[in-house]
This record gives structure tokens, sequence and C-alpha cells, in this order.
């Protein structure tokens, strides 16, 4: 199994890797090419996304600047906006459900670290996937942790530091982020 199989299937993987070096190059490269096209058509934007995401649904919007680890794990649905200076680390697999909304500066994480200190100085890297349902609206500066998953039309709120699940429907704020009562 390859590194890049590894990484995309959640388990230890060697970050510094050939592969894995030269695919986030590329996406380097793809993200200053994206972040210098702000002023480019919504539907021009849309073909550079085309260019390094995994999926991009039809009406599809990230605002500039944006930053990613690899674009090829990050599938976007219908109609889904991101705002300004969003980061997405998709070392496993970002679903973002149609008509989903992101406020700015939010951080969606799927890369983690070991917490035992000898394995973290070896260097591995993991990652746990993140999915984000239809109709999700998440506010300004909002955290995603590795491993979630928002139900559709949930409410996420701004500055909200998602560490468990949130079901269906639900409203969750704070930090952590804890479901709304009623």
């Amino acid at each position: 199994m390859s590194e890049r199989q590894k990484m995309i299937s959640g388990l230890p993987y060697d970050p510094g890797d050939p592969e894995l070096q030269a695919d986030q190059t590329s996406a380097k490269q793809w993200m200053a090419r994206y972040n210098a096209a702000m002023a480019a058509s919504p539907a021009e934007r849309r073909d550079l996304l085309r260019q390094k995401m995994g999926e991009v649904g039809e009406g599809a919007i990230i605002r500039p600047p944006f930053h990613c680890d690899y674009g090829y794990n990050i599938r976007l649905g219908r109609g889904v906006f991101m705002n300004f200076n969003c980061v997405v680390l998709d070392t496993c697999e970002v679903e973002i459900g149609d008509q989903t909304q992101i406020g700015p500066g939010v951080q969606i994480l799927t890369a983690d670290h070991p917490r035992d200190s000898v394995q973290r100085a070896e260097g591995v890297e993991f990652g746990k996937p993140v999915t984000i349902g239809r109709n999700v609206w998440i506010g300004g500066a909002a955290i995603i942790l590795p491993g979630v998953t928002i139900g559709d039309d949930a409410v996420i709120g701004a500055g909200s530091v998602v560490t468990r699940d949130v079901p269906e429907g639900a409203t969750a704020m704070g930090n952590p982020a804890r479901l709304k009562k009623g």
C-alpha cells in the first residue's frame, strides 16, 4: 500500500513520502493560480476548482484566498458557498453537501497526529474524514475537527470548535461546540 493510499484510508503514513510531497507541490502551484484569480468570474474560478478538486458541483463557489493540502480529497456539492480565507486540510476525504454555506475563516481539518510523544517524534501522521451534509450553515471562524460528521440542515455557530458529530437539523455552538437545547 502506498503512503498516499494509507493517508486517504486514515492509516498512519509518512508525510515526507516523495509522491505526497509532489502532490503538495502541485497543490501549492494550483493555489497560487486560484488565489490570484480573485477578480475572475465565478465560472472561471469553478473551472480552476475542477482542475484540483475531487468533485465540484454546479454553482459551487469558493472565494479566494483558499488553502488546502491536496485538493483531490475535497468533494463540493451543488451550490456550495465558501467565503474568504477558508482552510481545508484534506489528508482524508472532505465531503460538503449541496447548498451548504460556509463563513469566512472556517477551518475543516482531517489531518491529525499521534498523541503518544514517541510516535509523534517518528513523524507519522494520520487523518479522519469529515462529512458535512446538505443545506448546512457554518458561521465564520468555526473549526471542524477530524472525523466529524455534520447532518443535513444543521447550524454551526460562528467561532465554534466542533469536536463531535452534529445531528441533522441541530444547532451547535461554543468551544467545544454543544447542541443548543430547545
